[in-house]
């Protein structure tokens, strides 16, 4: 069975303090099962692996941007993190719309070898061209989901502080998905976001429909971003500026992990 997919959904921004805001827009992403990309794109016309589409899946446009294969550098992660690998990995993520993509957030569903969910991988771009990735331990939960915690330790936006933490709450892809964070000061959420999907069987005919239905997303969710921005300075919401340098590694480990680089 293919383990590939698509998803059609929304997703949700509700901010509490120190002012309300909310926004909310549809989007799709693409679950790609890191051992069929290749055969998706024989397979599909409007979708391509390293060359310009529709839609596309560039290698560099994750993991450390080089050329080692994106399977080898998940897994030199989980091995590191002392976690169970070897199985299926899944991204969630958006492709390159015409040539074009940005990614707040992609996620990675890593798998043992008895195909049981050991680990998930949370990469985040910001708008200056920084990537960061937060690897966590998977436990799913008898409701179906997953929860976990990590501690903020990368600049994204200049309406957040760095003093934050992030519950996760994810509910992997099945016959739909959802993604939950809530960002939390000293005193509380601040921030929830929400990603709920259904899934999709990935065809030509879909892949056509979303195209047309969700016109340049990837595009979109810049300017988004900036709109967005603007709508929470007007409400003379704090900013909180860069703080001029990345974290001193590109990856922060769960504190609960046997290995990490952040304590």
């Amino acid at each position: 069975m293919q383990r590939s997919a698509l998803y059609v959904g929304h997703v949700m921004h509700h901010r509490l303090r120190p002012t309300a805001h909310r926004l909310r827009y549809r989007l799709f992403s693409l679950l790609l099962d890191l051992d069929e990309i290749d055969a998706l794109t024989a397979r599909l016309r409007w979708f391509s692996r390293g060359r310009f589409n529709v839609m596309a899946f560039y290698d560099r446009d994750y993991g450390d941007g080089g050329t080692r294969p994106l399977r080898a550098q998940a897994e030199a992660l989980l091995a590191e993190a002392g976690l169970p690998h070897g199985g299926p990995i899944q991204l969630l993520t958006m492709p390159r719309l015409f040539g074009f993509a940005f990614n707040p957030l992609s996620v990675w569903f890593c798998h043992d070898r008895a195909g049981v969910l050991s680990a998930m991988i949370y990469e985040v771009n910001n708008t200056f061209g920084e990537r960061h990735s937060y690897v966590l331990r998977a436990s799913t939960e008898a409701t179906g989901q997953v929860r976990h915690d990590a501690t903020k330790r990368f600049h994204v936006s200049p309406f957040l502080p760095m003093a934050m933490t992030y519950a996760f709450r994810v509910r992997p892809p099945a016959d739909k998905l959802e993604v939950a964070i809530t960002a939390s000061d000293d005193e509380g959420p601040v921030l929830f976001a929400l990603h709920r999907a259904k899934r999709m069987a990935l065809s030509d005919a879909a892949l056509a429909r979303v195209a047309m239905t969700h016109p340049l997303l990837t595009l979109k969710v810049v300017a988004g971003i900036g709109w967005e921005a603007l709508r929470l300075w007007l409400k003379r919401v704090p900013v909180h500026h860069h703080p001029g340098t990345a974290p001193a590694s590109p990856v922060t480990f769960s504190p609960s992990l046997p290995k990490g680089t952040n304590p």
